[in-house]
C-alpha cells in the first residue's frame, strides 16, 4: 500500500515502507495427556493454554460483523451464502482469488477499512491527535479502540504494555490470546494480505500510527504493537513462510512457501 506524508514526531511518526514477518510452521491446536513414570499415581493433563479466556459475544457484535462485511461484499462483488462468520471468510476468500496481485489485495482490503470511517474523522485524527505527546496519546487510544471494539473478529484480546523505539515502553499494544481470523481461514496468505499488511497502512497512512503486527503461526496469537515501526521489506521473510499444516490444500502442495503469501 501507499505511503503517505504523516504530520508527527519523528521518534514513531516517521515511516519506511510497509513490511512483513516471518512466523514458523506449526498447527497448534492440539492438546495431549502426560503420564508419569510407572508406579506413581500423578496423572498430569497438559492442555492448550493458548487462551486463559473465552470471548462473550456482545451487544453490538452483529451489527460490527454486518458492517463489515457489507464493506467487504461492496469490495468483492460477491456475497456468500453463509450466515456469521463463515460467510464472512468465504467472502474474504474470494478476495483473495479477485486480485491480479497480492498487492492488490493489500489495497483492497486498505479501501475496505477507510470505508468504514468518516474521511474526515481519520483525517483530523492524523493531523491533530497523532502528534500529541510524541505520538503515545494517539498509540494508546488506538489501542484501547481496537481491545475494545475487535474481539468479534480477533476473538479475546486485552490491551499491554510495549516497548518503542526511543526506549520507553507504553500501553498501546492489544494482545490477541487466538486470532479467530487466522484459525478460521486457515491461510498465511489470507493473514498477511487481508489483516497483517492492510491494517499496518491503514493506521500509519490513514491515521498517523505506526503499527507492527506480529501474528504467532505456532499459537495463532497476534501482538499488536502501536507506535512501533515495522522492519523494511528486505529483512522480512514472511513471503517464503510454508502452509499451515490445517490450511485443507496443504498437502496437495509441493512449494515451500504458501502459495497465497
Amino acid at each position: 500500500m501507499k505511503a503517505l506524508a504523516i504530520v508527527g514526531p519523528h521518534n514513531i511518526c516517521s515511516y519506511p515502507p510497509s513490511s512483513r514477518f516471518c512466523y514458523p510452521k506449526h498447527f497448534p491446536n492440539r492438546s495431549h495427556l502426560c503420564f508419569s513414570s510407572p508406579g506413581s499415581r500423578t496423572v498430569e493433563k497438559a492442555v492448550n493454554t493458548t487462551s486463559s479466556s473465552e470471548y462473550k459475544p456482545g451487544i453490538f457484535d452483529d451489527l460490527f460483523l454486518s458492517l463489515f462485511r457489507n464493506k467487504l461484499v461492496e469490495e468483492v462483488g460477491w456475497d456468500s451464502e453463509k450466515h456469521g462468520y463463515d460467510g464472512l471468510i468465504e467472502v474474504a476468500n474470494r478476495l483473495m482469488m479477485k486480485g491480479r496481485k497480492n498487492s492488490d489485495t493489500v489495497e483492497a482490503a486498505v479501501r475496505i477499512l477507510r470505508s468504514l470511517f468518516p474521511p474526515l474523522l481519520l483525517e483530523l485524527y492524523r493531523m491533530l491527535i497523532a502528534p500529541i505527546g510524541g505520538g503515545k496519546v494517539a498509540a494508546m487510544m488506538v489501542a484501547r479502540v481496537t481491545a475494545l471494539t475487535c474481539q468479534w473478529l480477533m476473538g479475546p484480546c486485552k490491551v499491554n504494555s510495549v516497548d518503542l523505539p526511543s526506549g520507553t515502553s507504553c500501553n498501546s499494544g492489544v494482545y490477541v490470546e487466538r486470532c479467530k481470523y487466522l484459525e478460521e481461514s486457515k491461510c498465511v496468505g489470507i493473514c498477511i494480505n487481508t489483516c497483517k499488511f492492510p491494517t499496518q497502512i491503514f493506521f500509519r497512512d490513514h491515521m498517523g500510527v505506526p503499527l507492527l503486527m506480529e501474528p504467532n503461526f505456532i499459537d495463532y496469537s497476534c501482538q499488536f504493537k502501536f507506535g512501533v515501526l515495522p522492519p523494511l521489506p528486505e529483512d522480512d521473510s514472511i513471503l517464503k513462510e510454508s502452509c499451515l499444516e490445517a490450511c485443507p490444500n496443504a498437502a496437495q502442495r509441493r512449494a515451500d512457501s504458501c502459495p497465497k503469501a
